[in-house]
């Protein structure tokens, strides 16, 4: 492991996740014995990593450094920000987190849902200031697709560091402006560093405001007499706000279907953020009611197999059943890797003879909470960085970001593009690189957190490609023989049936390779090593396939010696 330099006057800037990656945002400030943390989130598997529930950063660096650091400031309540909270409080004593008013209400809720007793939650507004010995640290409203979004200025001695967030400019956003003058107040004063969001950098233009998405919506509700069902990110606050106030226009009552829709609906109206809570209705009571009075809001937008809409779509879902004049809305975009999934589930919709609205040039049901270019440069032009570090993208994303960066003046040897570990120093105003830190991935399988290591990933994706092979040996280890031909066991690797004298050739192979095996000796794990070599290449050459081979040898002399 590389450590970093460890020279106090400097102040270090370095990712433990969110470069090189949408999502697992997580940035770290370190000014000699403070650590000032920005987010800590989290991005979920691909199918290559089956069993894997979540990707969390690696904290090392952090428990290492444990006492050095100071708090952890939240930028707005989004998964990929705020979703791995828990696994670092479990891993390293956090003296404060603080957080804006909505993301405090999911964090609360995320860490009651695993019994976490967290008492230093602090909200904070554009208006807070937080104190430390070496540095200072205030905010400045943002835009995007959840209430109380902020960008954070961090004070060090060696100069000023703006982390965005998440962000676009929406000159007609469903809740309050983005405080553009303050971000300009700021860049006026000198900025040696800004880290900016690059989700969107490959888009040119601008972003479609939420305001048009509110209009379409409302001319849908108009012109439709059926029931209303509307699939969309359960984190969009924004969205679901126009689509109670258009629900309330428009004389419909609101079911609502998935967990994470049920939770950020509810912290909302708690924190006043959603109004009208008597629309709302259970799926009883939306049964009961005529189809023009009626509006279902479900999880599922990403053709999740288990999420609501999936359910709803392939005629599984215990309370609701698609009638013929139903109307289904995808208020969402893709997420890359998803366009298959959201296909199928739109294919199954229209083979049961409902109407789907999808976001096209012709239909505005959605727009992204991330800028595009020209907001990016807006960004670059208020803050007016002597340097620049993009953030939260794929590699791809970074770069195209740095250079709309040197398009807007900024030097091309001033624009860093950087991997998780790597560090800047920033030294009076001037940033060099420094030597990197530990990073990487952390998969978390259900309780288990960094036990699922690359090995058992390995054997993961070849069970669920292959198969596996599970050999049952019974040996008399005093006479160093066989008691019995080895039972052969296969799940997912071939149909028992269809393939006895497959299994009877690997059952004699087997026989044989542990008969030569215990001429020579008795050593159970020589023998499986053996077994799991050989059987591999045997089975190979009759299959043209890798199954996992799970050898399982007993010794019988043992088992009636204790009896």
């Amino acid at each position: 492991m590389k450590l970093i330099n460890n020279n106090i006057n400097d102040t270090k800037i370095f990712a433990l996740g969110g470069l090189g990656e949408v999502g697992k945002n997580m940035y770290c400030v370190m000014t000699g014995n403070e650590i000032i943390i920005t987010d800590v989130g989290i991005t979920f598997p691909s199918d290559e990593l089956p069993g894997v529930d979540y990707i969390i950063p690696d904290f090392t660096f952090l428990k290492k450094n444990e006492s050095k650091i100071k708090a952890l400031f939240i930028t707005h309540g989004h998964e990929d920000h705020i979703g791995g909270i828990p696994f670092l409080l479990q891993a390293v004593n956090i003296p404060a987190i603080y957080s804006p008013n909505q993301a405090a209400g999911l964090i609360r809720k995320k860490l009651e849902d695993r019994n976490i007793n967290y008492k230093n939650l602090y909200i904070y507004d554009e208006n807070t200031k937080v104190k430390f010995k070496t540095m200072s640290v205030e905010f400045f409203r943002t835009t995007h697709s959840i209430p109380d979004s902020h960008g954070i200025v961090i004070h060090t001695p060696n100069g000023t560091i703006v982390t965005t967030g998440d962000f676009k400019f929406d000159l007609t956003p469903i809740g309050p402006m983005a405080n553009i003058h303050k971000m300009a107040s700021i860049g006026q004063k000198g900025v040696s560093l800004l880290l900016s969001d690059s989700t969107n950098a490959l888009n040119e233009g601008m972003s479609v405001s939420e305001s048009k998405v509110d209009a379409t919506l409302s001319h849908i509700f108009l012109q439709h007499s059926g029931r209303i069902i509307i699939a969309t990110f359960a984190s969009n606050i924004y969205r679901l706000k126009h689509i109670v106030d258009t629900c309330k226009r428009n004389n419909r009552k609101i079911a609502i279907f998935g967990r994470s829709m049920e939770n950020n609906i509810e912290i909302s109206l708690n924190s006043g953020y959603i109004k009208h809570k008597e629309i709302f209705v259970s799926p009883e009571e939306a049964n009961q009611l005529p189809p023009n009075q009626v509006c279902l809001l479900c999880t599922g937008s990403q053709g999740e197999p288990l999420a609501a809409l999936s359910r709803i779509a392939n005629n599984s879902h215990r309370q609701i059943k698609l009638q013929e004049d139903d109307l289904v809305i995808f208020s969402s975009s893709a997420i890359p890797g998803n366009a298959l999934s959201i296909s199928k589930i739109i294919n199954k919709l229209y083979l049961q003879g409902v109407k789907v609205y999808t976001n096209t040039l012709l239909n505005d049901v959605h727009t992204s909470g991330h800028g595009y270019q020209e907001e990016l440069k807006l960004m670059l032009r208020l803050i007016k960085p002597k340097y620049f570090m993009p953030f939260h993208g794929e590699y791809r994303m970074l770069k195209t970001h740095a250079d709309l960066a040197i398009e807007c003046g900024i030097p091309k040897e001033n624009t860093f593009i950087l991997e998780n570990g790597e560090v800047l120093s920033l030294y009076k105003g001037n940033i060099k690189k420094d030597k990197d830190i530990q990073s990487g991935d952390v998969y978390v399988d259900g309780n288990r957190i960094g036990e699922i290591g690359n090995a058992v990933m390995r054997e993961r994706k070849i069970m669920s490609s292959y198969g596996i092979v599970v050999i049952i040996a019974n040996i008399d280890t005093s006479k160093k023989k066989l008691v019995i031909s080895p039972n052969i066991t296969t799940r997912g690797f071939v149909l028992i049936q269809d393939n006895i004298e497959l299994l009877k050739e690997i059952e004699k192979e087997a026989s044989n390779i542990i008969n030569n095996k215990l001429k020579v000796n008795c050593i159970f794990n020589d023998i499986k090593s053996d077994l799991i070599t050989n059987l591999s290449s045997f089975i190979y050459e009759k299959t043209g396939r890798y199954p996992l081979i799970l050898p399982i040898i007993n010794d019988v002399k043992k088992t009636t010696d204790s009896k």
